[in-house]
C-alpha cells in the first residue's frame, strides 16, 4: 500500500490536502512552510512545480509561481525541497505541474528522479487522459500515482477513461473557473462529486474554491474523501512574506482549524 492510499485509509476522516508553490518565496521558506503544514495536520501536501503560464490558477498562485521563478526555482531545486522534507515526513508529496515541465526535462528522467526524491504522485494539469498513455507507463514503472482532474463539463465518457488511467485519488474542480477563494462551495460541484462515485471506487477530492471551515465540512458531508486548499494559503504566505515566523504560526493554526471541521457538527 502506497503513501497516498495510507492516507485515505489510516484515518477514518477525510483528508486535508494542503498546496503550495515550490520555491515560493525562496527555497528556504518554503521547506519551512511545507513542514508547517503538515505539523499543523495536512494529510497530503501538494507542490505546485513553478511555471510561467500556470493556465489552471487564477492571479494568486500565478503571483506564487512568480516569486518562486524570480527566487531561482527548478525543477531540480523542486526535487531538493521535497529531498528536505522528506528528511522529517513520510507525508505524501504530489506534484502539480504542467506537461511542458515534465517533457523538457525528459518524461523518463523526470518521474525517476521524482521516484528518487519521494514523490508519490502526479498531477498533469494540462494533459488530457486521450494523450496519457506514455506518461501513466512511465509514472507505473517508478511506482507513482498519475493523479487527474475531472471538471463539471467532463462527460461520464471521459470519467470512465480518467477513472480508468488514475491512481490514487481524483481531484474533482468545485467551479468552473481557475482556482481562487470563493465564498461558498457551488451546488454543482457536490452534484459532480456524487456524479464521479457513481463510475469509481478511487477516493474523491474536492479542490479550487475551498478556503474555509464551512466549505469543507459542505464537502465532506456530502462525501467527499478530501478537500484541497491551495488559494487560501498561499494568501497566507503573501500576505506575510517579510515575516516566516508569522507564516508558519499562521499556516499550522489554519490547518488545524480546517482539520477539526471535518469532524465537526457546529461550523456555521
Amino acid at each position: 500500500m502506497g503513501r497516498i492510499e495510507k492516507a485515505f485509509t489510516a484515518e477514518k476522516k477525510p483528508a486535508f490536502i494542503g498546496f503550495t508553490v515550490a520555491g515560493d518565496p525562496d527555497k528556504t521558506t518554503c521547506i519551512r512552510i511545507a513542514r508547517a503544514l503538515i505539523a499543523g495536520g495536512t494529510d497530503i501536501l501538494e507542490l505546485g512545480v513553478p511555471f510561467s503560464d500556470p493556465v489552471a490558477d487564477g492571479p494568486t498562485i500565478q503571483k506564487a509561481d512568480e516569486r518562486a521563478l524570480r527566487a531561482g526555482t527548478t525543477p531540480s531545486t523542486v526535487f531538493e525541497i521535497v529531498r528536505e522534507i522528506r528528511k522529517a515526513s513520510d507525508v505524501p508529496i504530489v506534484f502539480l505541474t504542467y506537461y511542458n515541465i515534465v517533457y523538457r526535462r525528459g518524461i523518463e528522467r523526470f518521474y525517476r528522479e521524482a521516484r528518487d526524491a519521494g514523490v508519490d504522485g502526479i498531477l498533469i494539469a494540462d494533459m488530457p487522459v486521450e494523450e496519457s498513455d506514455e506518461i501513466c507507463a512511465v509514472a507505473s514503472q517508478y511506482s507513482i500515482d498519475p493523479i487527474f482532474l475531472v471538471t463539471q463539463t467532463t462527460s461520464d465518457d471521459r470519467i470512465n477513461k480518467i477513472a480508468a488511467k488514475a491512481r490514487g485519488y481524483l481531484y474533482l474542480v468545485a467551479v468552473l473557473g481557475v482556482t481562487g477563494v470563493r465564498e461558498q462551495v457551488a451546488e454543482e460541484a457536490i452534484d459532480l462529486l456524487h456524479r464521479v462515485r457513481k463510475h469509481t471506487p478511487l477516493p474523491l477530492a474536492l479542490g479550487f474554491g475551498i478556503s474555509t471551515p464551512a466549505h469543507a465540512q459542505t464537502c465532506t458531508r456530502a462525501g467527499a474523501d478530501g478537500v484541497i486548499v491551495g488559494s487560501a494559503i498561499v494568501e497566507i504566505i503573501e500576505r506575510n512574506l517579510l515575516h516566516p515566523f508569522t507564516i508558519e504560526q499562521e499556516l499550522h493554526d489554519y490547518v488545524t482549524c480546517m482539520k477539526q471541521a471535518f469532524g465537526s457538527s457546529d461550523i456555521p
